[in-house]
């Protein structure tokens, strides 16, 4: 029995070193980095689609709406629309400050030079009047440089920047001219090289795919990368198996964004500015599962769900030291904020807790989904800060949709039932274990007595 509970330490501690080891590597921790830098920018988008269609139509029509929504539009324009053109630099940026490279500044231009490089020398478009698609050149869309083109981004961040720091840190490639010179001037000089070489590398492959395979880099990424990815990761089953392990992972005291900050959230945040992008054009959207899906139905008081948990220890739980840890984890739970729950009662390490925290998620996943599928409501338009209470948060992804904040009731009461009995298990269990340690204290204080009184 000891063997065994040594082995499954053993594991258990192998598993984590190896979980934290991927979390930390430096092109994940870096893509993680850069999405939280422009994370802002696509909640304002997401208010503003609000306001365009759901604030202004209130009071306003016609031409005067017309005119009055021009404020979300070129809102977003500038930030949904050119999301490729944002995540190219933020990852050079984050990527050269990570691997501690002198100048992180020339990494992002060099990343935005060769993002713009590898993109069509000519694309058709469709004039205004709505006749058939002319070919153009000269002119970048904002397909290329918005949603469609934000796994291009990803990639050019990343390697464009990873060449050019490795051609960088050549001391052979440098030009140096002294301390005479601003820093500036120097520091660009330095790079020059390193920065011609990098440029015109991705010149000759974007040249080739063009004259030889009569495409470019958005297209083929979008083609051979992004949809598949986004059809399995973005898929009910595919997006509940890598979410739920996140979960697990949390349980075992490692963050689920080890997990689900790399493989779902860029891609949950495409479908995410797809919709938002539909609705401001007048379109229905058509991603269910998003990152307001996720916030909305499947995390309301955090991983795990567990705003079901502190209600039902307010509901069923006697014990103590149970609901001094809920009382302490409302305010915190109803701003998305769980540490003190999974630390506090605990959930990680705690068998009982740990099926009803990954599995509560499911739940209400599953419940959202199936509402969605059926047209009970609609799918989630607005992009709203993850740390949005429960309700309000419904409310405004859907653009006031009063059956989504009803579906999110019905879904805190059946996770608040579905924890209920895991939680009476896990209380006995606690209670046992104090017992248990109360005892061998007991026997040890005995036994203490006992010395004393034979010296």
């Amino acid at each position: 029995m000891a063997q065994n509970k040594v082995q499954n330490n053993a594991f258990i501690e192998k598993f984590t070193n190896f979980s934290v080891k991927i979390g930390n590597q430096v092109h994940l921790r870096s893509l993680r980095d850069a999405f939280a830098s422009i994370m802002p920018m696509f909640i304002l988008a997401g208010l503003a689609v609000l306001v365009n269609n759901v604030i202004f139509p209130i009071f306003l029509s016609g031409e005067t709406l017309a005119n009055f929504q021009t404020f979300g539009n070129v809102i977003t324009n500038g930030t949904l629309n050119i999301a490729g053109l944002l995540i190219a630099p933020m990852i050079a940026y984050s990527l050269a400050t990570n691997k501690n490279f002198s100048s992180p500044i020339s990494a992002t231009s060099v990343a935005t030079a060769s993002l713009f490089i590898m993109m069509a020398i000519s694309r058709l478009a469709t004039p205004i009047d709505g006749s058939d698609p002319v070919e153009v050149s000269g002119v970048v869309s904002f397909n290329e440089l918005g949603t469609q083109g934000m796994f291009a981004g990803i990639i050019m961040g990343l390697l464009a920047t990873e060449v050019f720091m490795k051609l960088a840190n050549n001391k052979k490639l440098r030009i140096n001219l002294g301390d005479q010179v601003p820093p500036a001037v120097g520091q660009g000089f330095s790079t020059m090289i390193p920065t011609i070489v990098t440029l015109s590398f991705f010149a000759i492959i974007s040249a080739l795919l063009s004259v030889v395979f009569h495409t470019d880099l958005v297209t083929l990424i979008s083609t051979l990368i992004q949809e598949p990815l986004r059809a399995v990761n973005s898929s009910i089953f595919g997006y509940l198996l890598i979410y739920s392990t996140g979960n697990f992972l949390f349980t075992l005291g490692i963050h689920q964004t080890v997990i689900n900050g790399v493989l779902t959230e860029p891609l949950l945040l495409v479908n995410m500015n797809e919709n938002m992008n539909a609705v401001a054009n007048g379109q229905e959207p058509m991603n269910i599962i998003n990152t307001s899906f996720q916030a909305v139905y499947a995390q309301m008081g955090g991983t795990g769900g567990t705003l079901a948990l502190i209600i039902a220890v307010f509901l069923v739980s006697k014990y103590q030291p149970y609901r001094e840890v809920s009382k302490l984890s409302i305010a915190p739970g109803l701003f998305e904020i769980n540490e003190p729950m999974i630390f506090g009662l605990p959930i990680i390490f705690n068998i009982p807790m740990m099926i009803p925290f990954v599995l509560s998620p499911v739940i209400g996943a599953l419940i959202g989904y199936i509402a969605t599928v059926v047209g009970f409501v609609e799918p989630l338009i607005v992009l709203v800060p993850w740390t949005t209470p429960p309700l309000i948060s419904g409310f405004l992804a859907s653009g006031g949709d009063l059956k989504v904040v009803l579906l999110q009731i019905i879904i805190l009461a059946v996770t608040t039932l579905f924890y209920m009995p895991f939680l009476k298990i896990s209380e006995r269990v606690a209670k046992k274990q104090a017992e248990i340690e109360q005892s061998k204290n007991d026997s040890n204080q005995v036994e203490d007595d006992d010395m004393d009184w034979t010296v």
